[in-house]
């Protein structure tokens, strides 16, 4: 769960800073003239009296008004979340625990297994490596589990599969280290623990040859919200949220500036050397693994992360006979590593991201990281994030590569003879073995030219001895013309998971796939998507770079979606609508072979913005609204009678929508857009009750109450499953978690791309692949949807590494690889899984802020795409650059904020007003649409800090009468006396 943000802690005093300086001058006045009265040589003691008794309870009847103002204004959100409620059944946690196993039993890949090393022959094995006993449940940040629920270990998910492990060496590893250590954005320590081989016990290998002769040694790597992880163990300092500064790595004997560190577990060699990365298995580990390889003959590696590994180092290793990837596995999801292990569970997992040899060699590896700006110190900005101080200038990361990502380079570079395959591949895209053997047969491939559809049957029959699920990858290879559309010749289209077949066993899976759904997007000429006539290979494979069958559809005649003739699936004209923000740099290209490579993957020739986009930037310092005059005010505060539970299941364009927004206020439009941090405000006029959203992508967390959900295995672990099923089962069942905790709206799922393994936030997003990530964010938000919750699909959009990203990152890529790779997914989750929320990145999308790009929001979301409902920002922080007024004029409808800041709407011109108005109506549609209305008008549940209060000022209503009554009976008596 996140942690307190101090940021917010000083926003929140400089929100009621108001109210506290009314009630220290009340307090000090009140002192002032009790003195003064006392100081009186003249006049009765009973009036004295009276005074200092009248003065007090003025005093007290102030501090009460301004208490009052206090908690209904600034700090009224932030006490309703404090409020929240609602706990999980039983019956719902066991349900979830189930899934969590069965995702993970899906999801674990079979890399490598030589001689059937696996399943495990013997039930006693020896578990080497100190991850084994701090294994990698989840991600941090946002994506952490919540410490309510027990988890399983990887040796207790062993032991449940009827394993016996060696304790005597899980003994040596926990007294080695106990727990694993917590990055968070302020700090990160990257050490990875593991006994030294010198000090192993004597009789320690011995004792594990006598227990068995096989071994199984288990690795690790995490990650995390708020950094990426060093790609350059000698310069950590530079992987972190808001790059380099004077602190930078250390030590472990001077780290009282360090940012972040690592302790190497020897002091008599370093476990990395400069330019290794944090993704190469460490010294300690490699001699580790000589050690166990010299040992034992049957050798059987397991790593457990969410974030490709480079495993070149099994190939030295005849002993090494198996290696399984086992992603974080939430809660209760090893259980399933044990049944595979032991073989009651067969794996089905697909890799979901290309294992190469080299990652300095990669596309993305020179620009990749923390680029400043040389020319931008003008629009530098003081930030505070997590208690730290940041002075911050303007960033930059090229995406050279274009839509060349992952498998889409490799495959295409091979088929260009620009590349020794084997040499830079290890494991393919959508790799994974299995128990069993499995025939797949193609059908004939039907093209109804008038519908634009291929169709064909693939018949899967298990050729093996034991039961298994088998996967059905679909690719095209598009006709490519040399220094044409850029192409890649591998694009996977489609997939399809089969059910539990038995030896002999066969399923046919039907396909029917939209030829418009194979056109390239020519950003340069026809500004459209082109079906270019010619040759489209249409190909079942095992992997991405092993073709099982194809079979050839030609389009007789080039098609261009442009205008009125755009694709189906499109809700209006599509065309460019990024040329102000065209990248300066040379992309990639597959003409002459890849001939430009050298010169554009190289690292970035220049750190200028140049002067044509300079002149557009924005951020705080240079804002300022625009209005137009010819700008009509809309009614405000109406009586029309309608409640928003009137409007369940109307469309977005249904007439008396209007005859509601008429109905709003300006203030309750601005509580709406403003504090939407983690629910969605009460509006009286309306009758609107407050509604709740809370984070996390594997599961549901309440940061304010600590309520939280079963965790479930990682964004990585779904798509590794390759199953629609199980992912459309996910968002059910968070569905179902959701509604037991009150909770109408997920601030997930989240599905960036995996530009590079080092981005640290890749346990929470899907692949390297834009269809196989929008297949599976489309699934689960449909699934959360089928039972009335809402999910923000994040983070919209390029917000593919964590350095810089809330520190004016500015992100460039043509429009083609915007489109094609990176939007990929956001376009699936509205279309197919029809989502009614998005969050906006942190991230600029070129030299405009995410949440302030009326191309990104209001013409490709909106117009293109036909989505309907709210887009909300991420993390309201401020940072410079996040403006309210800015974002609401732009498509961006709420702030994901609970203080007063530059979230609040301070124009109430026309123009603002109508902006204000329509943001409304998209958050108030995505509302009303939960199931808090599936019943009519939901209960209002009055939050109990508010019950609190009512019994506080009662009680001091009481003491004022008391007190005032006393007083002028004393006063009256001394008179009399």
């Amino acid at each position: 769960m996140l942690g307190i943000n101090i940021q917010d802690v000083i926003s929140t005093l400089e929100s009621v800073k108001t109210q506290l300086i009314a009630i220290a001058v009340v307090l000090v006045l009140a002192v002032v003239l009790t003195i003064a009265v006392n100081r009186r040589t003249v006049g009765e003691k009973a009036v004295r009296k009276l005074v200092h008794a009248q003065t007090w309870i003025v005093a007290l009847i102030a501090s009460v008004v301004a208490i009052s103002t206090m908690l209904f204004g600034p700090l009224n959100t932030m006490l309703s979340l404090l409020s929240g409620s609602g706990s999980l059944t039983q019956e719902t946690i066991a349900q979830t625990e189930d899934l969590a196993v069965e995702i993970e039993r899906e999801g674990i890949v079979l890399l490598e297994n030589e001689d059937d090393t696996l399943p495990l022959a013997d039930t006693k094995v020896n578990v080497f490596g100190w991850a084994s006993t701090s294994p990698i449940y989840g991600g941090t940040g946002s994506g952490s589990m919540n410490d309510q629920y027990p988890t399983t270990s990887i040796l207790q998910g062993m032991a449940d599969a009827g394993l016996e492990t060696n304790q005597e060496l899980t003994d040596f590893y926990t007294d080695f280290r106990a727990s694993r250590q917590v990055n968070d954005v302020s700090f990160q320590d990257w050490s990875l623990p593991e006994p030294t081989v010198d000090s192993y016990p004597q009789g320690l290998l011995q004792d594990a040859r006598d227990f068995s002769d096989t071994a199984i040694i288990v690795l690790a790597r995490t990650g995390g919200e708020g950094f990426d992880l060093p790609a350059d163990m000698s310069r950590m300092g530079d992987y972190r949220q808001f790059g380099p500064s004077e602190s930078e790595t250390v030590g472990p004997d001077d780290e009282s500036d360090a940012v972040a560190v690592y302790h190497n577990n020897s002091d008599e060699y370093a476990d990395f050397e400069e330019g290794e990365g944090y993704l190469d298995i460490s010294r300690t580990e490699r001699n580790m693994i000589d050690m166990v390889t010299e040992n034992f003959e049957n050798v059987i590696v397991v790593y457990n992360g969410a974030n490709a590994l480079n495993l070149d180092f099994v190939d030295d290793y005849a002993s090494i006979k198996s290696v399984l990837w086992a992603p974080p596995a939430g809660q209760t999801g090893f259980s399933a590593l044990g049944e595979v292990l032991a073989g009651t569970a067969n794996p089905s997992g697909r890799t979901t991201d290309t294992f190469i040899r080299d990652f300095s060699a990669a596309p993305w590896a020179n620009n990749f990281g923390s680029f400043q700006y040389d020319n931008m110190d003008e629009f530098a900005v003081a930030t505070t994030f997590q208690g730290l101080n940041f002075d911050v200038i303007p960033s930059f990361v090229n995406y050279v590569e274009g839509i060349y990502v992952g498998y889409k380079y490799y495959e295409t570079a091979d088929d260009e003879g620009a590349i020794d395959y084997d040499a830079v591949v290890q494991y393919p895209f959508g790799y994974g073995l299995s128990y069993t053997s499995f025939e797949q047969e193609m059908g004939e491939v039907t093209y109804d030219e008038s519908a634009g559809t291929v169709s064909f049957d693939v018949t899967v029959t298990n050729t093996g001895d034991v039961a298994g699920k088998d996967v059905v990858e679909v690719y095209v290879n598009p006709p490519y013309t040399n220094g044409g559309i850029e192409k890649a010749s591998v694009n996977l289209i489609d997939i399809a998971k089969t059910g539990d077949l038995e030896p002999g066993g066969n399923e046919t899976v039907s396909f029917e796939l939209d030829m418009e759904d194979m056109a390239s997007y020519d950003y340069e000429d026809a500004r459209a998507y082109v079906l270019e006539q010619g040759d489209y290979v249409i190909s079942i494979n095992a992997d991405s770079h092993t073709v099982i069958d194809e079979q050839t559809v030609t389009v007789p005649e080039t098609i261009t979606y442009a205008g009125e003739s755009h694709r189906d699936s499109d809700a209006g004209e599509v065309t460019n609508r990024f040329d102000d923000i065209a990248p300066t740099f040379e992309t990639l290209s597959r003409a002459d072979h890849f001939a430009n490579y050298d010169d554009v993957t190289a690292a970035p020739a220049t750190y200028l913005m140049p002067d044509e986009y300079k002149a557009t930037f924005t951020n705080i310092s240079n804002y300022e609204n625009v209005n137009d005059d010819a700008d009509e005010m809309p009614t405000t505060g109406a009586d029309n009678g309608i409640a928003l539970a009137d409007m369940y299941g109307l469309d977005y364009d249904d007439p008396q929508w209007d005859e509601l927004l008429d109905q709003l206020t300006f203030d309750e439009m601005n509580q709406l857009i403003a504090f939407a941090g983690y629910g969605n405000a009460e509006v009286a006029s309306i009758d609107k009750p407050r509604q709740s959203d809370v984070d996390g992508p594997s599961t549901l967390n309440n940061n304010f109450t600590g309520v939280g959900s079963i965790g479930l295995p990682s964004g990585v672990s779904v798509a590794n499953t390759f199953s629609k099923d199980l992912a459309y089962r996910f968002g059910e069942t968070i569905g179902d978690m959701a509604r037991e905790m009150n909770v109408t709206g997920w601030y997930a799922p989240a599905t960036n791309i995996h530009r590079t393994p080092y981005a640290g936030r890749n346990f929470e997003y899907f692949s390297e692949d834009g269809v196989l990530s929008g297949i599976m964010v489309a699934n689960e938000v449909a699934g959360a949807k089928s039972k009335g919750v809402y999910a923000f699909v994040k983070h919209f959009a390029l917000n593919d590494q964590e350095t810089n990203r809330v520190a004016m990152l500015c992100t460039w890529a043509d429009e083609q690889t915007m489109r094609e790779v990176y939007l990929k997914p956001f376009e699936l989750a509205v279309k197919d899984g029809g989502t009614t929320a998005i969050m906006a990145s942190f991230n600029y999308v070129g030299n405009t802020y995410s949440s302030g790009s009326s191309a990104l929001m209001n013409d490709v979301l909106r117009g293109e795409w036909g989505f309907r409902g709210f887009v909300e920002t991420d993390y309201f922080g401020g940072f410079g650059y996040q403006i309210g007024d800015q974002a609401i004029r732009n498509g961006n409808d709420a702030m994901l904020a609970t203080i007063e800041g530059s979230n609040v709407i301070t124009d109430d011109s026309a123009t603002s007003v109508n902006a204000m108005r329509t943001a409304s109506h998209n958050i108030l549609y995505t509302a009303v649409n939960s199931w808090l209305y599936e019943n009519g008008q939901p209960k209002v549940e009055t939050p109990a800090w508010q019950y609190v209060y009512y019994g506080v000022v009662a009680v001091l209503a009481l003491l004022v009468i008391g007190l005032e009554a006393l007083s002028i009976r004393r006063f009256l008596a001394r008179r009399r006396g």
